[in-house]
């Protein structure tokens, strides 16, 4: 109630599995963690957020009833963005959350993407390489964002599906196969490049997709 009085769009999970699924679907924007989940702790779910590339700098507030140092140190060192513990105060809680995305927003802007002349302007929604627009559809559009966040890791179909269409959609391989080919094919829309950018998607046999601009 308080979140939503104070202009928050909020989602509630009632244990770590359930969690974990909801922020890999709904992709928030922070998330108020408990230290004490059914089905496993907050802080062993924080690690987990760390340490995958989807949610490594997704903001956390743990929020919980471990008031000792040695737990808000523990929990700091997890990479948690702040600590508040009960019984605490609905205002500061607010004042916590908005700071903490203020400090999140302004290192994490909608930059520009660009690798050597192809750019990609999350803000505008412009894709164009040696300054000539790019035309994509967008969900080729999130995919091609994706593989410039993430350059150089090999990514499953799995995994691939996860960050762009959200968890709880199914899709068939070939499904992934296909929007590949015409994020490819947009690529490679514009002529006489220097680069073939079509060719920085790289397909790795038995593993999946990997954006590179070395040699595959």
């Amino acid at each position: 109630m308080t979140l939503d009085l104070a202009g928050f769009n909020s989602i509630s999970a009632a244990n770590a599995h359930d969690a974990h699924v909801s922020i890999i679907d709904n992709k928030p924007d922070l998330v108020l963690l408990d230290w004490m989940l059914p089905g496993g702790s907050g802080i062993e779910l924080a690690r987990r957020l760390r340490r995958d590339e989807i949610t490594t700098n997704l903001p956390i507030i743990m929020l919980t009833a471990k008031s000792s140092e040695d737990n808000k140190v523990q929990g700091l060192s997890e990479g948690v963005d702040d600590y508040v513990t009960k019984p605490f105060s609905p205002r500061e809680l607010v004042a916590r959350i908005k700071t903490v995305l203020r400090r999140v927003n302004g290192k994490q802007k909608d930059k520009v993407l660009r690798v050597f002349d192809l750019q990609l302007d999350p803000t505008s929604h412009r894709i164009s390489i040696e300054d000539q627009p790019v035309d994509m559809g967008p969900t080729e559009f999130r995919l091609l964002k994706f593989f410039l966040l993430h350059q150089e890791k090999v990514f499953s179909r799995d995994h691939i599906q996860d960050s762009v269409w959200g968890g709880n959609v199914y899709l068939e391989e070939r499904t992934i196969d296909v929007h590949i080919r015409r994020l490819r094919k947009a690529l490679s829309s514009v002529e006489n490049t220097a680069i073939d950018y079509a060719k920085l998607i790289q397909t790795v046999r038995g593993a999946g997709y990997r954006f590179s601009v070395r040699p595959s």
